[in-house]
């Protein structure tokens, strides 16, 4: 993993660098406000420590910077130790703030612990993405599933393809033509036997009731819509 470590006081920045290094972290310094967003938009960190009394651009702009556009966590390193000075670094978005003089194995224990949340929300994030979910119903986009209740839900690959479309727009309502243009990639010649007898197939496996369904529902006149489920 690879910190970027903004610092200006040449002797705090090489003990941090040195201890960091043999725990295994890559450290590139930085010694200026300047060449800190400078090194941060030229490559790419787990997370970054910032002193905040540093030249040219001091702490705070440089996370304003880094914030604009980056989610990567940032420690504030610093002397100030007041409330407000930690609200107002908090507030601009660090994630921690650790204060002069503080002990390296304190500033690795609050590395790891920043870089594990950090980690486990990118993780979570993706995980959210991986699905959809309406009511009882979770589609995995990548796995290619539907689980209704916890249960598997078996479908095939038109069955799945007209679901994940409804879900992934729930205000939409499609014609039979659009589905099957989209879902068959064909041009729709008046046949809609395929859309009717899909539908009607997912319903029977997603439905409670497929008489009364709730998740792919008729628009009477017009095609169908994703219901609101329960």
């Amino acid at each position: 993993m690879k910190i970027l470590l903004v610092e200006d006081d040449a002797e705090i920045s090489e003990m941090l660098k040195n201890f960091l290094m043999t725990e295994n972290f890559e450290v590139v310094t930085a010694y200026d406000g300047e060449s800190a967003c400078e090194k941060f938009f030229a490559d790419e960190y787990s997370i970054v420590l910032l002193d905040l009394m540093i030249p040219k651009r001091n702490g705070m702009e440089v996370m304003k910077t880094i914030r604009a556009s980056s989610t990567v966590p940032i420690i504030i390193l610093s002397a100030k130790d007041t409330d407000s000075d930690k609200t107002l670094g908090l507030g601009l978005g660090a994630d921690d703030y650790v204060t002069k003089p503080f002990s390296v194995t304190e500033v690795l224990a609050r590395i790891k612990a920043n870089i594990r949340r950090s980690t486990q929300y990118t993780s979570l994030v993706a995980a959210e993405e991986d699905t959809l979910t309406k009511g009882e119903l979770v589609l995995g986009l990548n796995a290619y599933s539907v689980m209704k209740n916890g249960q598997k839900v078996e479908l095939t690959a038109k069955e799945f393809e007209i679901l994940k479309l409804l879900m992934k727009n729930p205000k939409k309502v499609y014609t039979k033509e659009q589905l099957y243009s989209q879902i068959w990639n064909d041009a729709y010649m008046g046949d809609e036997n395929a859309v009717n007898v899909h539908i009607s197939r997912l319903r029977n496996k997603i439905e409670d009731n497929p008489r009364d369904p709730k998740y792919v529902v008729t628009v009477w006149g017009i095609g169908y819509k994703l219901g609101e489920g329960k």
